[in-house]
């Protein structure tokens, strides 16, 4: 399968002068190259120091910087990390920086159309800058027989409603969490008490979705698909830092929906992907196939059958040197 992410590369800094490079189009894209995919990441770095490190840091990932713009004049994207009253991870992001200034030229185009993908991954924060938002419309238009996963990751102060209603038309499925969910249902339907299952079927069929996934935090997931709402238990970890997590699980379930794997397969190998991430610091930390194994043989609700197939040809990832 060829993946075409396109977006935000940054570091994310927290205390203690500790720095990642993340941003979830790179992250996904690290997780799902691991799983045995191509990936082309489409982005932009400053011609910085930061810059510098961050083409390093990509191709020690096993990814490419062929469509990684240089871009004068303009910082590499960072983000201050924090956490709220709950642990959550509150973002502080400088803009305009590099990322802001995608160029889609015609030699971009062109190395776009030879690796024609099969699928188009995306999320908010890029397009929050319009000549952005054009381009992935344009990418859209140039490859139609591609498959649209739009990770929805509001950012406070750098999303729309305008902006996640137009995203949302273009995407064959669409991910986001809980947090997310209510404050589009109250965007949209204004105060009445959230209720998942009608927030699922008033967004899927209203921007026409195939797949609409809701991550709940240790809680699992729940997919919403023909018509029926679904939730998947999570699992437990011990967690260290949930900064990636998301990103993890949105690599996983994009590999299991792609493979054609059955709901509850592609759930539980994604909500165990997470919870590895998140027991670990940093964005794309190493994980192997075996412990996303021995987490989901620890639920006694998902069948031995499930898990054979779940694992059955699966390549264990990559290690980094």
């Amino acid at each position: 399968m060829k993946i075409l992410s396109v977006g935000e590369v940054l570091w994310d800094i927290f205390d203690h002068d500790r720095e990642f490079v993340g941003g979830a189009p790179l992250n996904v894209s690290a997780h799902v190259r691991r799983l045995g995919h191509s990936v082309a990441l489409f982005s932009a770095v400053g011609k910085d120091h930061r810059g510098e490190e961050t083409l390093q840091r990509i191709r020690a990932l096993d990814l490419s910087t062929d469509l990684i713009q240089r871009v004068s004049g303009q910082p590499t994207g960072t983000a201050v990390v924090e956490s709220d009253a709950n642990g959550n991870p509150v973002f502080s992001i400088a803009r305009p920086v590099a990322f802001d200034f995608l160029n889609l030229d015609d030699q971009t185009l062109s190395r776009l159309r030879d690796f024609a993908p099969d699928w188009i991954y995306f999320g908010t924060l890029t397009q929050t800058e319009s000549r952005n938002e054009q381009i992935v419309n344009r990418i859209v238009e140039c490859f139609p027989k591609a498959k649209r996963f739009y990770d929805i990751n509001l950012r406070d102060g750098h999303w729309s409603l305008g902006l996640v209603e137009r995203l949302s038309l273009l995407a064959t499925a669409l991910k986001m969490n809980q947090s997310e969910a209510e404050v589009l249902f109250r965007s949209m339907l204004g105060n009445r008490p959230f209720r998942l299952d009608e927030f699922c079927d008033y967004w899927s069929s209203t921007y026409g979705s195939e797949i609409l996934c809701v991550t709940l935090g240790s809680k699992g997931c729940a997919v919403f698909s023909d018509s029926r709402l679904s939730t998947f238990d999570g699992f437990s970890v011990e967690v260290v830092d949930t900064v990636g997590s998301g990103d993890a699980f949105a690599a996983a379930f994009l590999h299991g929906i792609a493979m054609k794997w059955p709901l509850e397969q592609s759930a539980a190998f994604a909500n165990a992907l997470g919870a590895l991430v998140a027991s670990r610091p940093g964005a794309t930390p190493l994980w192997t196939l075996s412990e996303c194994r021995q987490l989901i043989e620890s639920s006694p609700d998902i069948s031995g059958e499930s898990i054979q197939n779940i694992f059955h040809l699966q390549v264990e990832p990559r290690r980094e040197q």
